[in-house]
């Protein structure tokens, strides 16, 4: 059995233990079982196409509560080598960009589409039907790839070995599909964690390091963010809310 003492992340609906070489992911009682399941079944599928994640254990039942074994990755992430100094925001974003641009390489048609999830979550917003349909229209416009988008990435996400090898974690959004919306996504994340600074930055070297127009990212914007409305942060309501509803005067 795990031993779970030595806490490392609390989140709203899950706690996460290390266990000696394991990291033990363990999920509230009214969490989805089948959200649980997908997510260990992105991690499967990403890492048989050459993207570096912990390598997945088991799906078990710890006291009732659905719970993911990972192995447990020695290193810091990207965001404590920022906050300490060991490495500038330019260097930061730098080696975030070439994680998800190897990611973005990267195909694995057993993923979910990035297309029919938008569709979804547009579906389960509380905008009037209007905004609604300009969205699913955007989405219906918007080209069709399918390259590998975490769906979360961000420099917390990103943990960096002592050997220097960039592990990827939390792949419970993952797709397939077009990368502006994953640059879109993480543009969003950036500016909700109150770093606009870097959002702006980031957005500014990935479009440069991908020979990428940034008007292709920024019209991903309104989706990802009604998107990630559906999670009804208080917090983050009125700001959603005047990004997507921009599409009506585009």
């Amino acid at each position: 059995m795990y031993k779970l003492n030595d806490i490392i992340a609390v989140r709203a609906d899950k706690k996460v233990y290390r266990d000696g070489d394991k990291v033990i992911k363990v999920f509230e009682r009214n969490y989805s079982p089948s959200a649980v399941l997908n997510e260990a079944l992105n991690l499967s599928y990403v890492e048989e196409v050459g993207v570096l994640v912990p390598k997945l254990h088991a799906v078990t039942l710890i006291d009732d509560k659905w719970a993911i074994v990972v192995d447990y990755i020695e290193g810091r992430s990207l965001m404590e080598l920022l906050d300490d100094g060991t490495l500038t925001a330019a260097q930061m974003l730098s080696q975030m960009i070439a994680v998800q641009r190897d990611i973005h390489a990267k195909v694995q048609p057993m993923l979910s589409r990035l297309i029919d999830k938008m569709h979804r979550k547009v579906c389960e917003t509380d905008f009037d039907a209007a905004v609604r349909y300009e969205l699913h229209m955007r989405l219906k416009n918007m080209p069709r790839h399918t390259k590998i988008c975490h769906g979360d990435l961000c420099p917390s996400n990103i943990i960096v070995t002592p050997n220097g090898q960039y592990y990827t974690i939390d792949w419970s959004h993952a797709t397939q599909g077009n990368g502006s919306a994953d640059v879109a996504r993480a543009y969003l994340t950036f500016n909700l964690d109150g770093h606009g600074d870097l959002a702006e930055m980031y957005l500014d070297m990935f479009c440069t390091a991908a020979g990428l127009q940034r008007e292709l990212v920024i019209r991903w914007l309104p989706i990802v963010a009604a998107s990630q409305s559906v999670k009804n942060k208080a917090e983050e309501t009125e700001r959603l809310r005047k990004i997507v509803t921009a599409v009506e005067y585009e």
